[in-house]
């Protein structure tokens, strides 16, 4: 009867305080899709369409840096000659480039 009860305080914030503290988090997933995980599928979605497009007489570039006009196109593999008589045997993932018609001169 002398005693008082005692009554914890609310935050000052209301109920949005917890949403407040989640925010930074959230916009921190959100900048980082827009700039790293969006640009990477898109990529990966082009160079996917690229593979599939290739094409005998096709000229490419090798992830290693080999130049040369594409002789045969299997499902996993594709057949690139590199000089008159010089045929290599390359996945299809190890192309990263198609390059314009006539850009290699030489073969």
């Amino acid at each position: 009867m002398f005693i008082s009860n005692a009554y914890a305080q609310s935050s000052p914030f209301g109920a949005g305080g917890d949403l407040m503290s989640f925010l930074p988090i959230i916009l921190m997933f959100v900048v980082l899709y827009f700039l790293m995980i969006r640009p990477q599928m898109k990529r990966q979605k082009e160079q996917k369409s690229m593979m599939d497009a290739l094409a005998k007489n096709d000229e490419v570039v090798t992830a290693g840096g080999v130049l040369g006009k594409v002789t045969k196109v299997a499902d996993a593999y594709v057949t690139i000659e590199i000089s008159s008589g010089t045929e290599i045997l390359v996945q299809k993932s190890a192309i990263t480039m198609l390059l314009p018609k006539g850009s290699i001169k030489a073969i």
